[in-house]
């Protein structure tokens, strides 16, 4: 258990800070919403040289490829809800570095969450 909760808390971190990259890259690049069709096409190229773009994408490959192989070893039914703990790591790193408003609400969810994936982990381990 403590291999996957290792390899799981690392998992986490780098999908969270691919999270953050991913969000500062598009956040540069503009709202699509308000964009044409070519406008959007030629954003797209622009992202594929945008450092921010490409970092958050690795992370999110190291992310994968932890949970491949956590899921190689632990219960799909203990892995994935500990997944939950990137909602805490990604709400901390955008308050930090994005500057979000993370309110008491949101702290109270994210201790529930946190709660639950504690109930799971032990659970497994009897």
């Amino acid at each position: 258990m403590l291999k996957t909760l290792i390899v799981m808390l690392l998992a986490i971190t780098a999908g969270a800070v691919g999270d953050i990259f991913l969000t500062q890259g598009m956040r540069s690049s503009g709202d699509l919403s308000a964009m044409g069709l070519r406008q959007i096409f030629e954003t797209v190229l622009k992202a594929l040289t945008n450092w921010r773009l490409i970092l958050g994408t690795a992370m999110q490959a190291v992310y994968f490829g932890l949970w491949l192989a956590v899921l190689s070893w632990e219960d799909l039914s203990v892995a994935l809800p500990m997944q939950a703990l990137s909602y805490v790591v990604v709400a901390f790193l955008a308050q930090w570095y994005l500057g979000e408003n993370v309110t008491p609400m949101r702290g109270a969810g994210m201790s529930l969450v946190c709660v639950g994936v504690m109930m799971i982990t032990k659970s497994s381990v009897n």
